[in-house]
């Protein structure tokens, strides 16, 4: 059964140099939306990141599910227009299935990342 899951993770708005020398907590997901922007998949302070100007904000605003590799590649190629990154871990973003969408890519899942107005539709396009 499908769950999906509200992400309280942690935006960052850094320095590029900053965010490359940032040390993360253990078994979180950064994901690089931008150079100088991540998303942090947990609650992180600003001790992470060495920018006195960064700007890090509590992020609420996505649901996410995960899904097998299989699942994920069937589901990419007919709900997809662009290339998928073919090595993993990878991140990538655009449009699914008309859904703006964030996918982290595991060897053995994929994390389907998308605005949490968008979680109802998210479950009648792609499930």
């Amino acid at each position: 059964m499908l769950v999906l899951e509200r992400l309280a993770g942690t935006r960052i708005v850094a320095t590029p140099a900053a965010l490359d020398r940032a040390i993360w907590p253990a078994g979180v997901l950064v994901l690089r939306l931008a150079p100088d922007e991540v998303l942090v998949t947990a609650p992180v302070d600003g001790a992470a990141v060495a920018d006195p100007h960064a700007i890090i904000v509590s992020e609420g605003g996505f649901v996410g599910v995960w899904v097998a590799a299989e699942e994920a590649r069937a589901l990419l190629e007919h709900h997809c227009e662009w290339e998928p990154p073919a090595s993993r871990p990878a991140f990538a973003q655009g449009m699914v299935a008309g859904l703006p969408m964030k996918l982290w890519f595991e060897e053995r899942r994929v994390l389907f990342l998308t605005p949490a107005p968008y979680a109802h539709e998210l479950v009648k396009r792609l499930f």
